[in-house]
């Protein structure tokens, strides 16, 4: 009986391996649009798909990061200014990308943009705080998805929406989870819709990489601001310890962050270019033996571990 198991397991993971193998033809006549370019994930998929010859179409937020992606790629790769935030900017990039693609239609879109501060309890935090967050990691990823969706349907092709492992396990509180568990569920039902069209949409959920996104300093100034608006009952209940335990976390996970990048966009890659892409993607050690394991384990047991690992509120019972 365990050796049938074992052969049929194996042979699962044979014929996963061959289909995922397989690449689309044509690479070189196909284009994808990727947000968030400046810098981390955006910024070095654009340069992996310029390598492969593929015709890349990179967003930018601001001018120096598109002229200094320029610099390191060839002449296919164009790029543009776009603020995911920004109805006008949106509306003005969907026009410029169907100019550049014509019939062809759109191949990839990559949903990469994303920031992540202020993040803190969300008793320190204010609607607007969340807003600014939902505002480029959700509402973003939307509204660019919506105004594309036309040209990738018509090419039949990708949309690649980077979530976290944050939207498998809540860690924090603040907008960024939130986003990301909202991305997850976008997807999981664009996915769904689009399945009628031969269109095909991935997830990327990456685990803690050393990236702008998970900067320590800057998750720390952000805490440290909010902490300072915060009322003087909030301050009260938490105590100055609590504050300086949420530093000093921040700064470990900074050093534990991993910092080969390539490992989220060779999953990027993948879904862009294989014929028969993952509908999820793990990237990073910890994403595949903590955080994913996590998010199947029952809420008590969760909520046990992340209370034990977690400072204690001044006040707390």
């Amino acid at each position: 009986m365990w050796l049938c198991l074992a052969a049929l397991v194996g042979l699962y993971y044979l014929v996963r391996w061959y289909r995922e193998r397989q690449v689309v033809s044509h690479l070189r006549d196909k284009y994808v649009f990727i947000t968030g370019c400046d810098s981390g994930f955006g910024n070095l998929l654009a340069r992996q798909l310029d390598l492969r010859g593929l015709r890349v179409l990179a967003a930018c937020l601001t001018e120096n990061g598109a002229e200094l992606l320029k610099s390191q790629t060839s002449d296919r790769l164009e790029t543009v200014i776009l603020d995911v935030t920004n109805t006008e900017s949106i509306a003005a990039a969907t026009q410029w990308v169907k100019e550049h693609t014509g019939d062809r239609g759109l191949w990839g879109l990559v949903n990469n943009a994303g920031v992540s501060v202020p993040t803190a309890p969300n008793e320190w935090l204010t609607k607007q705080d969340f807003m600014k967050i939902l505002n480029v990691n959700l509402l973003g990823v939307i509204e660019v998805t919506l105004s594309l969706l036309p040209l990738v349907r018509k090419a039949r092709g990708r949309v690649v929406n980077v979530s976290s492992v944050l939207g498998r396990v809540s860690m924090y509180g603040g907008g960024y989870c939130i986003s990301k568990y909202g991305v997850e569920a976008f997807s999981d039902s664009l996915r769904r819709e689009m399945s009628h069209f031969g269109v095909k949409v991935a997830i990327i959920e990456p685990g803690y990489f050393k990236t702008a996104v998970t900067n320590s300093e800057t998750l720390c100034r952000g805490v440290q601001e909010t902490w300072d608006r915060a009322s003087p009952e909030v301050k009260e209940a938490y105590g100055e310890k609590f504050l300086a335990s949420s530093t000093k976390i921040i700064d470990l996970l900074g050093k534990q962050c991993t910092k080969e990048v390539s490992l989220v966009t060779d999953c990027m890659e993948h879904a862009l270019t294989a014929c028969h892409p993952r509908t999820r993607y793990s990237a990073g050690w910890d994403a595949k033996f903590i955080y994913l394991p996590m998010s199947y384990m029952p809420t008590f047991l969760v909520d046990a571990m992340m209370s034990w690992c977690s400072p204690r509120p001044a006040k707390a019972l």
